[in-house]
């Protein structure tokens, strides 16, 4: 086995991956140590097939569990259009969270948390039935699987030296991006038609410390409605023959652009419309 600390050096030195295959386990090592030194990872020297991104990644997320502890869920990346359209990449990609990852309501973080860091409004889910939630064909159904949902606001991280090359199967590669998510208060789900209603019609407000909005977007940009990514997500993970878990945590994706966090910044999410209102907040060293 391959040591992340022994392949820090490798990180720095390959400036790029060799060939555009599935990445060796020295080659998706050395990715893996760039992610956890914060530094822009390697790039592929040529055209990558998403088959091949798929399956470095999964070299990759054997080496980050080394230094990021548990799996505790996934994520859906791409599920709103002007996130894809930025990324060059018109479908879902899943990636990987470990439970470092996660931090409270009101955390402070450095404003330099990655590579090349941004910040989302999300929402995240507790799965209860991962079986029915593979099942579900309709929002409520998916509604029906989950055990809770709670505000989120997605750290990810771009990690690549040139954001704009990235293109689906390198973001396959660097697990789409997880770095780190700020996580609300969790609200016990009441599987009713409303509610499953309320998460495509919500209002998602990102602003700023002074009350100034610094984007929103509906539930709907989520691929018409986020429970539509938990059920995606789960079937995605039975296809790919990984178990999903009772308790697993689901990042559903971006009701807002990828804006850059600074220095100073009080951020703030509200969801306008599910019931309370829910908010999370995030501070910026």
């Amino acid at each position: 086995m391959i040591r992340l600390a022994a392949c820090t050096l490798v990180a720095l030195t390959l400036p790029s991956i060799a060939h555009a295959v599935c990445p060796t386990d020295l080659e998706a090592a050395a990715v893996a140590a760039a992610i956890v030194a914060r530094q822009p990872v390697p790039l592929p020297a040529g055209e990558m097939s998403m088959a091949d991104g798929l399956c470095g990644q999964g070299k990759v997320v054997r080496f980050l569990g080394q230094a990021f502890g548990p799996v505790v869920g996934y994520k859906a990346g791409l599920t709103n259009p002007a996130v894809q359209k930025r990324l060059n990449h018109n479908a879902p990609l899943r990636g990987t969270l470990f439970a470092s990852m996660l931090v409270p309501d009101g955390a402070e973080l450095p404003a330099a948390f990655g590579a090349r860091p941004v910040m989302e409004a999300d929402l995240l889910v507790e799965v209860a039935d991962p079986a029915a939630l593979a099942r579900a064909q309709t929002p409520l159904e998916a509604l029906k699987a989950l055990k809770t949902y709670a505000p989120f606001i997605e750290l990810p991280d771009l990690m690549v030296e040139d954001p704009s090359k990235l293109v689906g199967p390198t973001l396959a590669l660097i697990n789409v991006g997880a770095r780190a998510g700020v996580v609300g208060k969790a609200v016990p789900v009441k599987a009713t038609p409303e509610l499953a209603e309320a998460f495509a019609a919500m209002t998602v407000t990102m602003s700023d410390g002074s009350g100034a909005v610094l984007d929103s977007g509906k539930g709907s940009a989520t691929l018409g409605n986020p429970l539509n990514a938990a059920s995606w997500l789960a079937r995605d993970l039975a296809a790919a023959g990984t178990p999903l878990m009772p308790g697993a945590r689901l990042s559903l994706g971006s009701f807002t652009k990828l804006l850059p966090p600074k220095a100073g910044m009080v951020v703030r999410v509200a969801y306008e419309g599910l019931p309370g209102n829910p908010v999370v907040g995030v501070r910026f060293r």
